[in-house]
């Protein structure tokens, strides 16, 4: 199984979220890397993530059967 973040840039879209407000928030370059790139990130991040959104991990990530 693989991570896949694209729930994250739908409800970013939905909510009209930039990646520019993530950085803005508090989300590093690096963790915005991650993201792009299907890496895996902290629980931290995810939590983080959640508040800037006001969304709950499954508008976040999935798991993916490769």
């Amino acid at each position: 199984m693989s991570i896949s973040y694209r729930p994250l840039w739908e409800s970013m879209a939905k909510k009209n979220i930039s990646q520019y407000q993530l950085l803005k928030s508090g989300i590093s370059n690096g963790v915005l890397d991650r993201l792009k790139k299907n890496k895996n990130i902290t629980l931290l991040t995810v939590e983080s993530l959640c508040a800037i959104l006001d969304c709950t991990p499954n508008d976040i990530f999935e798991f993916v059967k490769e």
